[in-house]
């Protein structure tokens, strides 16, 4: 992972990132800190997310974090508040993919629901109160295209990364009078661990994206990182409650759009 160079757009600032044990996430956090940020990352994974953690340097914090602890994301808080003074930006990234489509048990809904939805929401609710006491700052949850399209085979993740669409555009409205903005990111197919796990390689995975996404790739974790550090910094100071896609074109197109069908079936 790259860390971006000083850019001095959130000097000072102090953010909690959960899901930080990602590529995204890990993407997200250096690219806070290459904006001055101080960060405290949080993730289940404890021996990825010190080994993300410690090239980040003094600006960084771990801490393993399962979202589904109240306790857990009550230390992520209390590390960022007792190391660096306060909360001024909070970032929900933490996510499972867990989908059994309609053989899915509701241990398994709720499981979903609880690290993806509920985990977002508590992550909120425990650091607005010290966002608001530093004067207002900004919320970023990370969704996904999957929030707004069907696609094959799946149906737990979508429906979790749509309500997340739903706790963004009530959160800022909520939060709205406490100089809070909330917004979301939804990547399109991006690299990823699991994503590197299926197909093996960048160049197999890009072929595949190339098939749905206009750019014809996959996205780079940083890219997605940059999005979220524009919804933090004051640049976004009037945009809350937006859902900001970053998918190559994905959310744009008809299935029909990039011509494939009309290849494999010519017109005659």
């Amino acid at each position: 992972m790259e860390t971006i160079g000083p850019t001095g757009e959130l000097d000072g600032r102090v953010a909690v990132v959960t899901g930080a044990a990602s590529y995204i996430g890990a993407a997200i956090a250096g690219r806070l800190v290459g904006a001055g940020a101080m960060v405290v990352l949080g993730d289940v994974d404890a021996a990825l997310g010190r080994g993300i953690t410690q090239p980040l340097g003094d600006a960084a914090r771990f801490v393993e974090v399962d979202v589904t602890s109240d306790d857990d994301l009550d230390s992520l808080v209390d590390t960022a508040v007792a190391e660096f003074g306060g909360i001024d930006i909070a970032i929900a990234a933490a996510a499972i993919f867990d989908d059994a489509q309609l053989e899915t048990t509701r241990d398994q809904w709720r499981h979903s629901f609880d690290v993806n939805v509920i985990g977002a929401a508590m992550l909120i609710e425990k650091a607005v109160p010290h966002i608001e006491r530093r004067g207002g700052g900004a919320v970023v949850i990370v969704a996904s295209v999957s929030a707004k399209q069907s696609q094959p085979d799946r149906i737990v993740y979508p429906v979790t990364k749509t309500a997340l669409l739903g706790l963004t555009r009530n959160a800022s409205q909520l939060l709205a009078g406490r100089s809070i903005r909330v917004n979301a990111v939804s990547p399109g197919w991006t690299w990823s661990r699991r994503i590197e796990q299926r197909y093996g390689s960048r160049q197999r995975a890009d072929a595949v994206a190339a098939e749905f996404q206009a750019l014809g790739r996959l996205a780079d974790p940083e890219e997605i990182a940059d999005a979220v550090a524009y919804l933090c910094s004051d640049q976004a100071s009037f945009v809350t409650g937006a859902d900001l896609a970053v998918d190559g074109g994905y959310g744009a197109m008809s299935p029909e759009a990039l011509g494939q069908a009309f290849e494999k079936y010519p017109i005659t």
